[in-house]
């Protein structure tokens, strides 16, 4: 009886050991805010496994992961025996990125274009630290304004000071030159970046044409995001939307992170509490009941 005892008693402790385990399992971690997800797309076109194509892609997708491990921005082109099997790439880091976390991002960037275009000819993935693009059709050194992500915050109403505060910082950003641009006045903060294959004066052109956007389509917004093609220009007021601190998160997708992951916790918390609730009830029932 006593030996019952003792074996019940080790039962219940690994049963408790295995349901603190599993719901602490069962809460992801959270993206940090260099992964946060921003935007992706994929074309139409497929290309077949285990095809020309497929070893090409991986070959390329391979060389821009290795290549941000030293550099913050690189473009391959993978040549073929015909232009259908061609490939070119790209990968640019935010510019404030060191080389381990530009690494990452891009090593991340890689691994969600693989789920979010499985066997498309082309996919583009931009996270808050990195943006990640292939193609089979070129776009390299190709200027591109066309509008991808634009994303406004909640309006103020027009503050003469804040809204001259913002005017001075993308005015700053516009005329300040280079590929990536901070700046800030008071609370205000602003950052525009160009892709590494544009020219200077394909950068300017691009930059001035998304805070001219910004300007005009977030008007009085606490916030405001402009994503075109081949560059973006952003800013925030206070700490309304925070883009540049990598203590911060969006909130957005935090928010729903945290309430995916405690959901999933709560879920397997219930569940096993039954189970647990259940094996003490036989235990104590014995085997006559």
């Amino acid at each position: 009886m006593g030996r019952r005892r003792r074996s019940s008693s080790s039962s219940l402790l690994s049963l408790f050991i295995f349901f603190v385990s599993f719901t602490s399992l069962s809460i992801p971690s959270l993206s940090s805010d260099t992964d946060t997800f921003v935007f992706g797309g994929c074309t139409q076109q497929k290309y077949t496994q285990k095809s020309p194509y497929e070893s090409n892609l991986n070959s390329l997708l391979t060389s821009l992961v290795n290549s941000a491990t030293y550099s913050s921005y690189n473009n391959y082109t993978i040549t073929a025996s015909t232009t259908q099997d061609t490939l070119y790439g790209l990968y640019q880091c935010r510019g404030d990125l060191s080389m381990p976390d530009c690494a990452t991002c891009v090593a991340r960037s890689v691994t969600q274009i693989g789920v979010l275009c499985p066997q498309t000819c082309g996919g583009a993935v931009q996270l808050q630290g990195c943006y990640v693009k292939y193609d089979n059709a070129t776009f390299l050194g190709v200027e591109d304004k066309t509008v991808v992500l634009k994303k406004c915050g909640p309006s103020i109403g027009y503050d003469d000071d804040a809204m001259s505060r913002r005017d001075a910082v993308l005015g700053a950003l516009t005329s300040s030159g280079g590929a990536y641009r901070v700046g800030g006045s008071g609370e205000v903060q602003g950052v525009a970046q160009c892709v590494g294959d544009l020219s200077s004066g394909e950068c300017q052109d691009c930059v001035s044409e998304a805070i001219g956007r910004l300007k005009s389509d977030c008007g009085g917004a606490v916030y405001g995001d402009m994503f075109l093609a081949k560059c973006y220009a952003r800013y925030q007021t206070g700490s309304a939307h925070s883009v540049y601190s990598k203590a911060h998160h969006d909130k957005s997708t935090n928010d729903g992170e945290k309430t995916f992951a405690i959901i999933i916790g709560l879920l397997a918390g219930v569940a096993l509490l039954i189970i647990f609730l259940t094996f003490i009830r036989k235990v104590f029932e014995g085997p006559g009941k």
